[in-house]
């Protein structure tokens, strides 16, 4: 069993960027793919981006491609959410999870992570 802790999230303006980090406490780190997924205010939450054990494979939200870059430190066991030229939608509760799912085609679907942390909140201004 893994539990997820995130942090660095804050405030910032538009453009300018962020990095969050998701440390997983465990010992069996490398089993599992870790992703971020994110909620706005009356909104549904959705997927961000996900990497997989190896940090070999990476997966993202469409609209997040070219300014998040997702990353992980095994050593660490800690994964890293890159955020550049933020936007005022990007403003998000941002949860870090963990799935052992073999099935890398569903890792944007939240319901195959099986472990959640308490999420970072990220606030862009214009």
């Amino acid at each position: 069993q893994v539990q997820p802790v995130e942090s660095g999230g804050g405030l910032v303006q538009a453009g300018e960027s962020l990095r969050l980090s998701c440390t997983v406490s465990g010992r069996t780190f490398m089993d599992y793919a870790l992703g971020w997924f994110r909620q706005a205010p009356g909104k549904e939450r959705e997927f961000v981006a996900a990497v997989y054990w190896n940090g070999l494979l990476t997966n993202y939200k469409e609209s997040v491609k070219g300014r998040f870059t997702i990353s992980r430190d095994n050593a660490k066991n800690t994964v890293y959410l890159q955020m550049s030229s933020l936007k005022p939608e990007d403003t998000a509760l941002y949860t870090c999870a963990a799935t052992r799912t073999g099935n890398w085609w569903r890792i944007s679907t939240w319901g195959v992570y099986t472990n959640w942390g308490q999420g970072t909140q990220v606030t862009v201004s214009s």
